[in-house]
This record gives C-alpha cells, sequence and structure tokens, in this order.
C-alpha cells in the first residue's frame, strides 16, 4: 500500500478545532440540561466520559478522513457526513460505557441528547464557516485569478470542472485556446482571449495570479510555455490526468531524487493510517495468540486421534508484494493432503487452477462419500467449517506476514498461474479475513470476481471499512458459513 506523506489535513485546521468546540459544547449542554447549570468536568466519572469524546472525536477526524474535500462538499454530503461522525464517535462512547461497566447517573440521556445536539450545531458551524471563508476571501480581493489554457474540445469540461469547485475561490479571467482562433468569443460564459501565440501577451494585459494548462492526452508536455508563465510570477498547474482516467488509481505529485513524479498507486495510506492498522494488528494477533492456545488443548487430541501426525500444517504462501511466508493453520486433513490434490484436479470448482475447492474432500480429516452420493463430515470439516483451522495464522498477523484484514494468500502453483492484472490482490498484506470472505466464498467461483472484490477492498481501504468487515466475519462465522 502507498504511503501518501501526512500533513494534508493541516490545510483544514480551522474546521477541526470548530468541530472539537461544537462536540465538547454539545456534551456540556446536554449535561446542563440533565443536571442542572454545572461543568460535566467538575464530576469525576463525567471528566472521564468528557475525556474519551474528546479522543474518539479527534481519531474519528482521522481515521475516516471525515474533513477531506470539506470545502467541496454540497449540503447533503455534508450532513450526511456529520451524521456520520457523529454516530461513530457516539458508538465509541456506548462501547467505553458498556465495557467498563459504569454506572453513571443520567449517562444515557447526557450523551444521546449530545448526539442530537452535535449533529445540529456541527452541521451548521461547519456551513457558516464555509459561507465566511467565502465572504472574507471576496472582500479581500484575495480570489485568485486563473487563466485556463486548453484546447477547443476541452474547454467547455474544463470550465465546468473549476466551477464545481466553487469554494476553493478561483475566478476564472479567461479561456486561451491553442488550437484555434476563438478570440472575443466565449466559452461556459468565459471570454476567450489568446491563442497560442499571444498567451504571454493576454496575461501582460490582465494580470492573473495563476494558470491552469490543460491538453489533450496525445500532446506534448508544455515545457516552453509553462516556463514563460512561471518566469512572469504566475503559479502554472499543468493537468497531467483527470481522476476518472486514472481506472481508480490514486495519484499523487512528489519528489524522487532531484525529479518531480507522478505516483500512481492503487492505493494510498498516511503514515498515522499504517501505525493504526499494524496497531490493530497486533492488538488482534496478541488476542488471536491466546485464543489459539487454549483452542489447542482441545482441538490438538481430537486430530491427533483421528490423523495421527502434526497438530499443526505449514504452507509456503506468497504475501505482499510477492514475499514468500510460512502459513500457520490447525491441520484438518491428512498428512498426505498435497499429494492427493493432483489427482482431485479435475472435480476442482475453480477450472483454471488459480484456486482449489472439492465438495466432499476426502482429503479432509473423517470425510467421506457415502454411497448414496451424501458427504459424511469428519472432524476436519468441523474445524474448517467454523473457521478454527485458521486461529494459528494470528501468529503470522504478529510476524508481519499477514493482517488481521487483507486478501487471500495464495499458494506457489495458484501465484505462478497468476496473469499481470491479478497481482493487484498483494498489494497489501494478505489477511485471515476480506471483503471477499464475508461476501460468500463459498458462492464465488469464478475467479475475476474475487479479484474484482480484492481489488475493491485495497482501492476504498480505510480502518472503517477493516471494522466492518471484521465485524461481518464475527457474524458470518457464528452462522457456521466458514467465512474466513
Amino acid at each position: 500500500m502507498y504511503r501518501k506523506k501526512a500533513g494534508g489535513w493541516l490545510k483544514h485546521l480551522d474546521f477541526i478545532l470548530l468541530d472539537l468546540l461544537c462536540l465538547q459544547a454539545a456534551f456540556m449542554l446536554a449535561y446542563t440540561v440533565r443536571m442542572g447549570p454545572n461543568s460535566p468536568y467538575a464530576d469525576r466519572e463525567y471528566r472521564s466520559i468528557g475525556i474519551v469524546i474528546l479522543l474518539a472525536d479527534v481519531a474519528v477526524m482521522f481515521l475516516l478522513n471525515t474533513f477531506r474535500d470539506v470545502l467541496k462538499r454540497g449540503y447533503y454530503q455534508e450532513f450526511a457526513m456529520t451524521l456520520r461522525h457523529d454516530c461513530v464517535v457516539e458508538g465509541i462512547v456506548v462501547f467505553y460505557l458498556f465495557t467498563t461497566e459504569k454506572e453513571v447517573p443520567g449517562a444515557r440521556f447526557v450523551i444521546y441528547l449530545m448526539a442530537l445536539l452535535y449533529v445540529c450545531m456541527g452541521y451548521f458551524s461547519r456551513l457558516f464557516w464555509k459561507a465566511w471563508l467565502q465572504k472574507r476571501l471576496a472582500a479581500a480581493g484575495e480570489e485568485r485569478s486563473l487563466l485556463i489554457v486548453t484546447h477547443e474540445k476541452l474547454a467547455a469540461e474544463v470550465v465546468q470542472d473549476i466551477r464545481e469547485h466553487y469554494l476553493e475561490q478561483y475566478r476564472i479571467a479567461g479561456i486561451a485556446v491553442l488550437d484555434r482562433d476563438l478570440r472575443g468569443r466565449e466559452i461556459e460564459g468565459i471570454p476567450v482571449v489568446a491563442v497560442a501565440s499571444d498567451v504571454t501577451e493576454a496575461v501582460c494585459r490582465s494580470w492573473v495570479d495563476e494558470a491552469f494548462i490543460v491538453l489533450p492526452r496525445e500532446g506534448a508536455y508544455p515545457e516552453e510555455l509553462a516556463s514563460q508563465l512561471a518566469g512572469m510570477g504566475v503559479v502554472v498547474h499543468v493537468g497531467v490526468y483527470k481522476a476518472q482516467e486514472s481506472g481508480g488509481l490514486r495519484q499523487f505529485v512528489g519528489q524522487l531524487g532531484d525529479y518531480t513524479v507522478l505516483t500512481t498507486s492503487i492505493s494510498a495510506a498516511t503514515p498515522l493510517q499504517q501505525f493504526c492498522k499494524r496497531a490493530m494488528d497486533i492488538a488482534g494477533g496478541i488476542a488471536g495468540c491466546l485464543i489459539t492456545a487454549v483452542l489447542t488443548l482441545f482441538l490438538a487430541p481430537a486430530i491427533c486421534i483421528a490423523s495421527p501426525g502434526p497438530i499443526f500444517f505449514t504452507q509456503e504462501r506468497v504475501g505482499r508484494n510477492g514475499k514468500k511466508f510460512r502459513i500457520y493453520k490447525f491441520r484438518s486433513m491428512y498428512p498426505d493432503a498435497e499429494e492427493r490434490k493432483k489427482a482431485l484436479m479435475e472435480r476442482n470448482r475453480h477450472g483454471d487452477g488459480l484456486m482449489f475447492k472439492v465438495e466432499g474432500d476426502p482429503r479432509i480429516i473423517g470425510c467421506r462419500i457415502l454411497e448414496d452420493g451424501s458427504v459424511k463430515k469428519g472432524i476436519g470439516n468441523f474445524i474448517r467449517d467454523h473457521s478454527l483451522d485458521e486461529f494459528p495464522q494470528f501468529l503470522n498477523v504478529l510476524k508481519g506476514d499477514m493482517s488481521l484484514v487483507g486478501t487471500r494468500p495464495p499458494t506457489l502453483d495458484e501465484w505462478e498461474r497468476y496473469e499481470p492484472h491479478h497481482r493487484a490482490r498483494l498489494a497489501v498484506r494478505p489477511g485471515i479475513t476480506g471483503l471477499w470472505q464475508v461476501s460468500g466464498r463459498s458462492k464465488i467461483t469464478d475467479f475475476e470476481e474475487v479479484v474484482k472484490l480484492d481489488t475493491k477492498y485495497i482501492t476504498e481501504w480505510s480502518m472503517a471499512l477493516d471494522l466492518r468487515i471484521l465485524v461481518r466475519t464475527v457474524g458470518v462465522v457464528f452462522r457456521r458459513d466458514g467465512a474466513m
């Protein structure tokens, strides 16, 4: 997963501080309504709740990126994001009270009223602050005048794109059409002020702060024009790709040595998000290893009695960026399962060999097909159906080979059959569970559908998505679907 530079949230520090104030104000107002005109921070129990609210608010801001593109959101989008932010914070606080078993007088009323007040206060304060910023910049004459430099076929689209970002405070001063003389005409209400030969003259006639150069993909990089404009003190932006043309990939401009580079990645995460994901993996790995130790006390005798041999099964798998590692599982198959796999290939439900799954697999301990065609299950099926065989993988999570949530790690023979686009699945650490596993893996036999789900997970990754998948995994396991 590509690591994006941190710090982009600093440009929205005013919104962050405003949100913190609104939530704390809602908390104190709710306390006053229920408990009287006193400060909740004067009460020891409510003081601890207030600190949890503050920490939860900060965590949600950064883990869910709730202030990303805040200046570009409309009324409905802003309300939806405020409500989502509020629900997550509220859930964290309720979970805290439930876990600590605190019996705080009036706490339920205060917390629920706080949530209602915060939605109203947070939403309208954001709208007010955006409107105030807009008026302040306009009154101070701080709107940035922008010259669009493009071709005729792209001009209308570029103007519309800029207008969709109205709160970015650009005033379009004019358009320079390079491939045709349209001077004196208007495109989307904006005058065409120049052609290719007199762009710099147009800038001299009517000063502009910034220029946005957007040329067709097949066109050469406008190095000379960009240098001329920049040399005149104009900030020059050169459009490389539209977001829609990148196929859902993430793109960032950065530095590599002495070069300015456009970095393209299937996914991106800030160092903070990377840290939080790894911290969650370590915490989950420790808890999972403890559960594994307890399960070993019961499963070890059952496995040995049904099929003498090792308790654990290890196999070489392919992990992130093609790195090989040994995966650990409770053994649910007979020791010669790998040798018998070749003989069963013709029964594989995945005919392309990119995955292997057989109905009534005779390699599973105690599993066999009866004369009437029905399948008799054994201890191996019980272990697999309840995903108990996966628990030793928590050791892989602690070692850093795997994550709690990710993509399924392929075997070496599966990896060798991969086509180039299949390898995108391993742009992240493989996981014990993932989006494919909780989407009904037993019903999905098309490997391309598996790749699509894994790619969707990678491109849309967030800590919130990981948490949703973990919750769904618990539900699927308890339904005995063998989801992991």
